[in-house]
């Protein structure tokens, strides 16, 4: 039979897919590059065209994850009727939703870079995520500086300021981890949710905004997202 020939790009998505379904089910630790190789059906060689190292594939996960999570947002940025701060309140809103409907599977792929060993790869993951959500805040902030709904001398800085909200709550959420315990969990979730109220207030007075305008969080959110994990943990045991 004639050799298939399929564009980089789809096969490129490919092996995400054959890596984020070996990730579910054993775990990122357990699978290694050369099962994901196996998976995929091809050569070492062919591998390593597209990812240089298996932490890469992970990366690359983190990135379409962050693609997903936006997708659709192209309503909210073309509506006529919101206004700048309703519009970032509603792509915040939009992450947020996301970030709920996809934690189980978040947590069991990369629960791994909160380990104090992975802290570079944390802050690569979070880079490739990020790559995909701030130039739309960027895009929103110059609207509102542009229109007097916002005031600030930088929009690009506050946007990296709001992506810098999450790689802060790293020590709270990878000591609740090692912990382990129901309680560990409930002291790292009041302690998230009292950052995100205080991230929002950051956010209104760096925009020059009355407090409460942002919406960082709402109730139950970071409940939601915490708890997750168990869920994860408990479906990869079954």
């Amino acid at each position: 039979m004639p050799r298939v020939i399929k564009h980089p790009e789809l096969r490129r998505e490919e092996l995400l897919d054959h890596a984020q379904a070996l990730f579910l089910t054993r775990g990122y630790d357990k699978a290694s590059l050369n099962d994901v190789i196996a998976s995929a059906g091809i050569s070492k060689g062919a591998f390593y065209h597209y990812f240089a190292s298996k932490e890469a594939l992970l990366e690359a996960l983190a990135e379409r994850f962050a693609r997903q999570a936006l997708a659709g947002v192209e309503g909210i940025l073309g509506d006529p009727g919101l206004d700048p701060l309703a519009c970032l309140n509603a792509l915040l809103a939009h992450s947020r939703q996301a970030k709920i409907e996809t934690a189980p599977e978040a947590w069991t792929l990369f629960e791994t870079m909160f380990r104090p060993e992975n802290l570079v790869l944390f802050h690569r993951i979070n880079l490739a995520a990020n790559a995909s959500f701030s130039p739309l805040l960027v895009k929103i902030i110059r609207q509102g500086v542009e229109d007097g709904t916002f005031t600030t001398f930088d929009p690009e800085s506050v946007a990296d300021i709001v992506m810098q909200f999450g790689i802060a709550t790293h020590g709270v959420i990878a000591k609740a981890i090692s912990g382990g315990s129901d309680a560990d969990m409930e002291v790292a979730i009041e302690t998230l949710e009292k950052r995100v109220r205080l991230y929002g207030i950051a956010l209104d007075r760096i925009l020059g905004l009355p407090d409460g305008s942002i919406q960082i969080g709402e109730p139950g959110y970071v409940r939601a997202v915490m708890t997750a994990r168990r869920k994860a943990e408990s479906s990869k045991v079954r």
